[in-house]
C-alpha cells in the first residue's frame, strides 16, 4: 500500500495584532518590480481600520471582490487575464477575507503559472506546476480554507475544487482580531462548515489517525463554541479560529461525505453559499450521522437560528437531474462516507428523494 505525501502550509503565524506582520513576511518574496496583489472582500472596502495596514509598496495592488456569489472558473480566468495584461507577473497574491476570497487567491495563484482555463483542472491532482507565491488571511473561521489543498469552483458544468499539493498556501496568517464583530447568523453558518468537516471525517471510511486526531479536537472546541458557551466572546474567536484549522486538517488526509456532496449539486443550481448549504443538507441527514445530527438541532435552537427550508420546492426535473448529476460526480466524497459499493447505497432516486426534502 502507497501512502499519500500531502502538503501542509509551511509556515503560520498566529497571535492578536500579527496582521500587521505581512509587510516583514512577504518582503523576501518580492521579486524586482513584480506587485504582491491583494485580493480582499469588498465588505472591508470602506474600513480603513484595516486598509490602512496593508503593507502596498510600488505597483502592488488591491482588488476588492463581491462574494455575493461564490468563485466561478470564468472569474478566476478573467483575473489571471487582467493581472497578466497589466504587469505579465506578480511576486504574489494574497487573499484577505472568508473561504470564497481564500479559494480565489490560491486559485488565482495556481493559474498564473499554469496554462489554459482553470476549468481543467477541476479535480484531483491535475494541476502540475507550482503556482504564484500565495497568502492565506482568514477574517472568518470555520471553511478549512486557509489550510485544505483545494479551491472550489462553479463552472460551466460543476463545482468542484482544483485539488492539488500546489494549491495549499505558502503562508497563513491568523489574526483573531479581524473576525470580530462578524453577523450572528454569518458566524454560525461558517462555524458549522467546520463542524460537519469533523462529523463527515470522524464517520469516514478514510478515517486514519491523523485525520482523526484533528477532527477529534475540532469537534471538541466547536461543540464548546456552539453548545457549552451562551456568549460570544474573544475567547469564541479565538477557539473557532483554531477549530477550523484543525477541522480543515482533518480532511486533508481523509475527505469530507454526504453534506458536501450533496450541497455542491445545490450550490451548483441554486447557488447557495457553502455554509448555508452544508446546513441546509445536514440538516436532513440522521440516517448518516445520527449523533452529529442531533448535536446540530441542539446548536440550531441554542443559537436561535432560522435554517432555510423548502430551497428545492420549485425545483424543475431538469434542475433536479442537474443536482444529481454534480453530485454523485464527487465520488471520492461519496467512497468516504458509504464506501466503496457506494453506488449501490446512493442512488440518483434515493438522491433525488433526499433534495426534496430541503
Amino acid at each position: 500500500m502507497k501512502f499519500r505525501n500531502f502538503p501542509m502550509v509551511p509556515r503560520v503565524v498566529y497571535g492578536r495584532g500579527s496582521f500587521d506582520q505581512i509587510g516583514e513576511i512577504i518582503a523576501p518574496k518580492r521579486q524586482g518590480n513584480a506587485p504582491f496583489i491583494f485580493f480582499i472582500d469588498d465588505v472591508f472596502e470602506k474600513k480603513d481600520s484595516l486598509i490602512n495596514r496593508v503593507p502596498l509598496e510600488g505597483k502592488d495592488k488591491i482588488i476588492f471582490v463581491n462574494t455575493t456569489d461564490e468563485p466561478k472558473t470564468k472569474q478566476v480566468d478573467a483575473l489571471r487575464d487582467e493581472l497578466k495584461a497589466e504587469f505579465g507577473t506578480v511576486s504574489g497574491i494574497i487573499g484577505i477575507g472568508g473561504g470564497s476570497i481564500l479559494d480565489l487567491a490560491k486559485a488565482v495563484a495556481l493559474m498564473m503559472t499554469n496554462e489554459g482555463s482553470s476549468v481543467q483542472y477541476q479535480g484531483w491532482d491535475l494541476v502540475k506546476v507550482p503556482g504564484a507565491y500565495h497568502v492565506g488571511i482568514p477574517t472568518i473561521s470555520g471553511t478549512g480554507a486557509e489550510v485544505s489543498r483545494t479551491a472550489v469552483l462553479t463552472g460551466p458544468e460543476k463545482k468542484l475544487g482544483l485539488n492539488s499539493d500546489y494549491t495549499t498556501f505558502d503562508q497563513v496568517v491568523l489574526d483573531p482580531a479581524l473576525v470580530k464583530g462578524v453577523d450572528k447568523n454569518q458566524h454560525f453558518f461558517t462555524g458549522m462548515d467546520c463542524y460537519i468537516h469533523c462529523i463527515e471525517s470522524l464517520n469516514g471510511t478514510y478515517l486514519n489517525a491523523f485525520s482523526k486526531s484533528y477532527g477529534e479536537k475540532s469537534e471538541e472546541m466547536c461543540e464548546h463554541v456552539y453548545l457549552n458557551k451562551s456568549v460570544w466572546d474573544d475567547e469564541s474567536d479565538e477557539e473557532l479560529m483554531m477549530a477550523s484549522w484543525h477541522g480543515g486538517m482533518s480532511i486533508a488526509y481523509s475527505q469530507v461525505g454526504v453534506a458536501h456532496a450533496v450541497s455542491y449539486g445545490m450550490a451548483f443550481v441554486l447557488g447557495t453559499h457553502h455554509g448555508v448549504g452544508n446546513s441546509i443538507v445536514f440538516n436532513y441527514l440522521e440516517d448518516y450521522y445520527p449523533a452529529g445530527v442531533e448535536k446540530f438541532h441542539e446548536m440550531i435552537r441554542k443559537w436561535n437560528i432560522d435554517l432555510p427550508k423548502n430551497v428545492c420546492a420549485n425545483c424543475t426535473d431538469e434542475q433536479f437531474n442537474t443536482m444529481i448529476n454534480v453530485s454523485l460526480g464527487m465520488a471520492p466524497l461519496w467512497e468516504n462516507a458509504l464506501g466503496s459499493n457506494w453506488r449501490d447505497i446512493m442512488t440518483p432516486e434515493k438522491l433525488r428523494k433526499l433534495y426534496e426534502r430541503m
